[in-house]
């Protein structure tokens, strides 16, 4: 059994980490932290360190937390390696919010590696004896619904990112404000979710916003929350028996 990568390059952002081991021919490696700017780069130098005769590459993704579209630049890099080095590697165990980048992106959840079953089949070359202008051939080059798909799919998929990137922002906030309630009413934590989520909606402000409220309003001197605030947070924990 070797080691299969260093547990963290030098010289590289501390974003993500790969380690593993080599155990009879097999490379275990373990993805930690997010696949943003660089990860590619990581992947190459943990990639690069593996024995020449390795005859297989298991990758576990359940420790990364986030993912943006530098992700699927990591995916490509891995795909290559195993068409370059005609050895089986998988990348498994996705979860959270790159799973959901993953959906977006019409990759198989389960492992990316393994099939792209919404991916568009790609477009044969046109033949240089056909009329451009023949209504037989339904996709021709200026077609735009020829690119309108993808386009749209990579709108859904950059607005997607920016959302769960926020929310990872908001984490720490959302975290403290359930702590209040639970403190404040005795709930639990899934219900001190609802309650934040739900006054959310009723005033018609970020979840965000509510949390950080909630969190200021708890301090001897903080300040209340705003009045459409306070009035869906007694409606929500009036909701729940609080």
């Amino acid at each position: 059994m070797t080691p299969a990568a260093p547990p963290r390059l030098a010289g590289t952002p501390a974003t993500l980490v790969i380690d593993g081991r080599v155990d009879a021919g097999r490379a275990v490696l373990v993805a930690r932290g997010q696949l943003v700017h660089g990860c590619a780069d990581i992947l190459a130098e943990a990639l690069a360190a593996l024995p020449a005769d390795v005859e297989r590459v298991d990758l576990d993704m359940g420790d990364v937390e986030f993912m943006d579209t530098a992700g699927l630049r990591f995916l490509d890099l891995l795909g290559g390696f195993s068409h370059r080095q005609a050895v089986p590697v998988t990348a498994t165990n996705w979860h959270g919010g790159p799973l959901r980048i993953l959906e977006l992106a019409g990759l198989d959840t389960t492992d990316p590696l393994r099939a792209t079953a919404h991916r568009p089949e790609p477009r044969p070359a046109p033949d240089s004896t056909a009329d451009p202008a023949d209504p037989a051939d339904p996709a021709g080059p200026d077609d735009p619904q020829a690119s309108a798909a993808p386009a749209e799919r990579l709108h859904v998929l950059q607005e997607e990112v920016e959302q769960l990137r926020q929310a990872i922002a908001s984490r720490p906030v959302i975290d403290q404000a359930r702590g209040v309630l639970m403190a404040l009413h005795a709930c639990t934590s899934d219900e001190a979710w609802h309650i934040l989520r739900e006054a959310s909606q009723l005033s018609n402000t970020k979840l965000r916003t509510v949390a950080a409220a909630v969190t200021a309003s708890a301090g001897s001197d903080g300040p209340p929350p705003p009045a459409e605030v306070r009035t869906a947070l007694r409606t929500a924990l009036g909701r729940i028996g609080r």
